[in-house]
């Protein structure tokens, strides 16, 4: 009998992985799924040439195609140096082709606390989250590696939901709360669907991810605030506002394709 793997990821080289069943996608059984992507992507971004005076304030993910599962290669660049502002690439790379390619914009830090101020209104805690989100709908062993609960106001087309999981992205290695909670993000677009995955016929894969920080997150849970737009010519987005124990720290938005099955 083989063992449930303790992590999405095996490191196997400094630029070498591979996936786990937790990572295992929803659409296809045979992909992955783009949150735990986006995790140990932003985990090889955050430590690329990591400078203390420097944050990473955007990340855009560009999904090329499926991910297929199993082993793949990350590689990561340097596009744009400099003093203050800098340009990092990460390419997840399988079967000889890049699947995903993510640039982050790392940007000087300093103190800024007497102009600062937040428009994003705070979501009620983890605590104040009631039943578990019925996931049922979505196949995929990354479903279900992850706790989701629902606030009162969840329904349909608008999330109100906080998420955590307790499997590490790589047991081999610290991870960051950061990169924990980046590797949660995706599931923005699963939790309070228009329709159920195949409802209609129709699928509504998202082919891109962009996250904005004005604060680096901490702890263990990810708030997703979100909305659900389905246009009338095939396209959609789920853009969220993402929170932690402390707040509001960013945005998230998916651009859709709506795809009749």
């Amino acid at each position: 009998m083989t063992s449930t793997p303790s992590s999405y990821y095996l490191r196997h080289g400094d630029t070498r992985f591979e996936s786990t069943i937790h990572a295992q996608g929803a659409w296809n059984p045979h992909e992955q799924h783009m949150a735990p992507v986006a995790g140990i992507l932003a985990h090889a971004l955050e430590g690329f040439e990591a400078r203390p005076e420097l944050r990473i304030a955007r990340i855009s993910y560009e999904i090329l195609g499926l991910i297929p599962d199993g082993e793949f290669d990350i590689h990561v660049s340097m596009l744009r140096p400099g003093r203050t502002i800098e340009l990092v690439q990460a390419e997840l790379s399988a079967g000889g082709r890049v699947a995903v390619r993510a640039t982050t914009w790392r940007l000087h830090t300093s103190d800024t606390a007497e102009i600062a101020g937040i428009v994003d209104e705070r979501m009620l805690g983890p605590e104040s989250a009631g039943a578990p989100v019925n996931l049922t709908q979505w196949p995929g062993g990354y479903i279900r590696s992850i706790e989701a609960r629902a606030l009162p106001e969840h329904e349909a087309g608008r999330g109100r939901v906080w998420l955590r999981t307790p499997v590490p992205l790589l047991a081999s290695e610290p991870i960051s709360d950061f990169v924990r909670l980046m590797g949660l993000v995706d599931t923005s677009n699963g939790i309070a669907t228009r329709v159920k995955p195949g409802e209609g016929g129709y699928a509504f894969p998202n082919v891109d991810l962009q996250i904005h920080l004005y604060r680096i997150p901490v702890g263990e849970w990810l708030g997703l605030e979100n909305a659900v737009s389905f246009g009338t010519d095939g396209v959609g987005l789920t853009s969220t506002v993402l929170h932690d124990s402390q707040g509001p720290f960013g945005r998230a938005e998916q651009i859709l394709t709506l795809r009749k099955l």
